[in-house]
């Protein structure tokens, strides 16, 4: 039970930040298999959090994740906060992002 309130806290946590934020940032990143991630992040806190991640694999195969599907077998939404000069991210335009999460 406890499980399962803590899971329900964390997607309160990401759909808190989805609703409420109007300043989104879109990355791209080809991971070391040549699949390609979609990111879109929020501020909080001084850091940007990850409200949305989308894995379009090699496959074609689509893996979305968000507050509303935090994890399957696949993988799961990331819950480290992300570094644009840090981490090998691409800064993309919105309608990229949202072209891949509304395939």
């Amino acid at each position: 039970m406890v499980h399962q309130e803590r899971i329900a806290e964390i997607a309160a946590y990401y759909r808190a930040l989805d609703e409420g934020t109007t300043l989104r940032h879109h990355f791209r990143h080809v991971d070391e298999e040549g699949g390609l991630w979609y990111i879109e992040a929020v501020p909080d806190r001084g850091d940007l959090i990850v409200i949305k991640q989308a894995e379009l694999t090699l496959a074609g195969q689509l893996h979305r994740y968000s507050w509303e599907h935090l994890e399957d077998e696949h993988g799961g939404l990331t819950d480290q906060a992300i570094d644009p000069e840090q981490d090998p991210l691409e800064a993309i335009p919105a309608e990229e992002f949202q072209r891949v999460w509304t395939r």
